[in-house]
């Protein structure tokens, strides 16, 4: 088994024969359409089905066949492996794969190490710990983000005066 990530959690049972509601963390919709299990309690568990309902993912999972045996996974987080992850078109990159990198202005030079990805909002803001221990919100545009290079691990960016 590779490297797990972390793509979801179980919050609760669906009627009586054994599905389970997931909160997706994934970032896809159709993520769970094109695995063939999860990983959930330290385990590999086979997927039966996926369906979608009022905006959670309703899974079905081998084994799990009753309401009770669902509700002994409320709670759990729901992993897959690395070899589970989508090919991204050029220039696309997981937000596992920006966290840690050096975040640096054309003026200023290094201004610190991008720490989080908020995705919530209309453009996706990259949350940037400065050297000083602040944290800074960049809007994950064109405008400001420049270039990202992940073999050197930086991205480099242009900001106006007041966002620092």
């Amino acid at each position: 088994m590779g490297k797990k990530i972390l793509i979801g959690k179980i919050v609760n049972v669906f009627g009586i024969r054994g599905e389970v509601k997931v909160y997706n963390y994934s970032g896809f919709e159709d993520r769970y359409e094109n695995l063939e299990r999860i990983i959930a309690e330290g385990r590999e568990i086979p997927i039966e089905g996926v369906r979608h309902h009022k905006g959670m993912i309703l899974l079905k999972l081998a084994g799990v066949d009753s309401r009770d045996e669902a509700e002994r996974l409320r709670g759990k987080n729901i992993f897959m492996t690395e070899e589970d992850l989508f090919e991204l078109p050029e220039d696309t990159f997981y937000i596992r794969d920006l966290i840690g990198m050096d975040v640096c202005d054309r003026e200023r030079g290094h201004i610190g190490v991008m720490e989080d990805v908020l995705t919530d909002r209309p453009q996706d803001i990259y949350v940037v710990k400065t050297e000083d221990g602040r944290s800074v919100m960049i809007p994950a545009v064109s405008e400001f983000v420049k270039n990202i290079d992940a073999e050197h691990r930086r991205i480099d960016v242009a900001l106006i005066e007041g966002m620092i």
